[in-house]
């Protein structure tokens, strides 16, 4: 999903979670849209994933889009390694909500 098309996306619709996605160990940070039917969304730029250096640039594109709400998920490697499926939608162990 382009950044113009989630502007529009946001205009027409109210029910949605935006998800700022970082790795353990990573500089960089992602964003994802999840709509009700649970679809997911990545925000790309030229059809690649767009990734942000900062917070403060997630920040300053998603205010621009008019999104003020997030959450913050990190993936850790541990999950994976030993082989547990990670549960990022469980709001008290794994996600920080963001109000920018």
């Amino acid at each position: 999903m382009e950044l113009k098309d989630l502007k529009q996306f946001v205009a027409n619709h109210d029910n949605f979670e935006i998800r700022v996605i970082t790795h353990a160990g990573s500089r960089f940070y992602q964003v994802e849209l999840e709509d009700v039917e649970g679809e997911r969304h990545m925000l790309t730029q030229r059809t690649k994933p767009m990734l942000f250096r900062s917070l403060d640039d997630v920040y300053m594109d998603l205010k621009r889009a008019g999104i003020h709400r997030a959450y913050l998920v990190q993936h850790v490697p541990h999950d994976e390694v030993i082989g547990r499926d990670a549960h990022y939608s469980e709001p008290i162990t794994s996600r920080m909500p963001l109000v920018f």
